[in-house]
């Protein structure tokens, strides 16, 4: 059973849990599931070990800051100060519920983000990047790989999806006054 919770919390689970009446066939359904889960974990972790190797890595601690919009709504829009990585200028921005109109009437939240490059390059740049929680946050972030081929035309990616495990860990994050994270890039050499 892959019931998780407080152990005072465990008789009443157990009293009300329907594992011990399945059958062997839905255990074993349960059972793969749960293979296929690890297994796609271990690719993930696979994945950055592998981009670990690259010649040109570079990471910082970077610092979301509410900012005011046209129509005054507070913290619903973030921006990080210009930051350098890889020689490189950055800046991320995030926003809360995709920019919804009223996002603050939902109690489901989402926080989407994207990278920006502000330096002018001589050529495309081809980089892999995540966020993860910064070293002073407790939020749960799923680790995720983007990638994307940088260029003066083409500087800016789209807004992704921050892997915030759910809604309440969201809400953890826009409470604090700012939301602290770690990013890294890693150049893809040709």
């Amino acid at each position: 059973c892959p019931w998780q919770g407080p152990y005072h919390e465990l008789t009443v689970h157990e009293a009300e849990c329907t594992h011990p009446t399945k059958t062997g066939n839905e255990l074993m359904e349960i059972l793969d599931e749960m293979d296929q889960t690890r297994k796609k974990e271990m690719q993930l972790y696979n994945s950055i070990f592998s981009l670990l190797s690259f010649e040109k890595i570079g990471y910082t601690e970077v610092q979301f800051r509410p900012y005011r919009t046209d129509d005054f709504i507070t913290r619903l829009y973030y921006e990080t100060p210009r930051l350098t990585v890889l020689n490189q200028t950055w800046v991320l921005k995030a926003r809360v519920n995709d920019s919804e109109r009223n996002p603050n009437l939902s109690c489901k939240r989402t926080l989407s983000f994207q990278l920006i490059l502000k330096s002018k390059i001589n050529s495309p740049m081809e980089c892999s990047f995540l966020l993860l929680e910064g070293p002073y946050d407790d939020v749960k972030i799923n680790p995720v790989i983007y990638h994307f081929v940088f260029s003066n035309e083409n500087n800016e990616t789209d807004y992704m999806a921050l892997p915030i495990v759910d809604s309440v860990e969201c809400n953890k994050l826009l409470a604090a006054k700012n939301i602290n994270l770690r990013l890294f890039i890693f150049q893809i050499q040709k």
